[in-house]
């Protein structure tokens, strides 16, 4: 492809934040649940980018056609695949479409056919317009799409913070994620948290890098997934376990994770585990393996996943840099490199709203 914007690319991405922004310059769009998606036109060329920079081409057949008969000849847009069944977002639907299996992938998109929701317009003919501010691109977007059928979609926008607010309780049950605030003066900053997302309930994404067996199963069943994040010196932090499966899904697990175990010790972040607390300690790390005056004896042998699989959880809050309480099994994210797994995408309270909490307590 020779476009003015070129892939790969990476998307840009967005933080959380608990309320609507009440104040400012602001668009709002519904955030939608599914894949992240880049889509690259150059005249019979189609690209559909994922969030973790690969083709999504295979995948998804259906939208390939439709992209070359609707966008302009020369374009880059930003925006979500998403599979809408019964009125409702279905995520399980469109990470059944990952399949190695052309015959498969084919059968699906008949039976279940995807759709692309945009709501960014990076690239037209010639022009590089990631410069332009937000509204500007927004208003070329419009203005593309002006013509667009489905499955190809223009999401919804917003100056009205009350009617965001409006969608974030009226769309939830379509199975939408919440709602974005987009600065009306923004650029595009690729791979920037830039954005903000305002969500139903906290959620994290992380690296899945070892197990418990369950105490009643060992070797026929998975108590609890080891879960990281990376800090920002690119070190996996241990950050708590999800648990709290079925017994079918304990038993379920144990093959779906046998592959990720085969030479999973080599060069694993956590190989080290069993070194001596003091020692761990001493290195700013959080181990896996590392007794604390809460174990009360238990086992807390581990088995070593090689860190390849990314997993999105439910959590309540943060204490420290870990999970208060074990956190709740949502999805695989399929769509996600594991790198990308940091501690940036979590809500954490700030230490100085903290201490004047205290000090007002005293």
């Amino acid at each position: 492809m020779q476009l003015a914007v070129n892939p790969p690319l990476a998307p840009m991405l967005s933080r959380r934040i608990e309320q609507i922004p009440a104040g400012g310059d602001w668009i709002f769009e519904p955030k939608w649940d599914g894949f992240r998606a880049l889509l690259f036109r150059d005249g019979g060329e189609v690209l559909i980018q994922s969030r973790d920079e690969k083709s999504l081409n295979r995948y998804f057949p259906e939208l390939i056609e439709p992209l070359r008969q609707q966008l302009p000849r020369r374009c880059v847009l930003d925006g979500e695949v998403v599979i809408a069944i019964d009125g409702a977002l279905d995520f399980e639907a469109l990470q059944m479409r990952i399949h190695p299996a052309a015959s498969r992938v084919r059968l699906l998109a008949g039976q279940t056919p995807a759709s692309i929701v945009f709501f960014d317009l990076l690239c037209e003919d010639s022009r590089d317009l990631r410069r332009e501010p937000f509204a500007q691109r927004r208003k070329q977007l419009e203005r593309v799409l002006s013509g667009a059928r489905p499955p190809l979609h223009l999401t919804p926008a917003t100056t009205d913070s009350s009617i965001a607010a409006d969608w974030f309780r009226r769309f939830e049950g379509a199975g939408l994620d919440g709602v974005v605030a987009k600065p009306a003066a923004g650029t595009y900053e690729p791979g920037k948290r830039v954005m903000f997302k305002i969500k139903h309930e906290r959620d994290c994404d992380c690296v899945v890098a070892g197990f418990r067996w369950h105490k009643n199963g060992a070797g026929r069943a998975v108590g609890s997934l080891l879960l990281g994040l990376y800090d920002g010196a690119g070190r996996l932090q241990h950050v708590g376990v999800c648990a709290s499966f079925t017994d079918h899904k304990r038993r379920e697990l144990v093959q779906f994770l046998a592959p990720y175990r085969r030479n999973a010790l080599v060069n694993h972040p956590w190989k080290d585990w069993a070194e001596a607390e003091a020692e761990a300690a001493a290195a700013g790390r959080r181990l896996p393996g590392a007794q604390s005056r809460w174990s009360q004896g238990k086992d807390l042998s581990w088995e070593p996943l090689r860190p390849e699989l990314v997993l999105e959880v439910a959590y309540e809050h943060m204490q420290g840099a870990r999970f208060r309480h074990t956190a709740q099994f949502r999805r695989w994210r399929t769509d996600k490199r594991p790198e990308d797994c940091t501690y940036a995408q979590l809500e954490v309270v700030p230490p100085h709203e903290l201490a004047a909490i205290f000090a007002h307590s005293r």
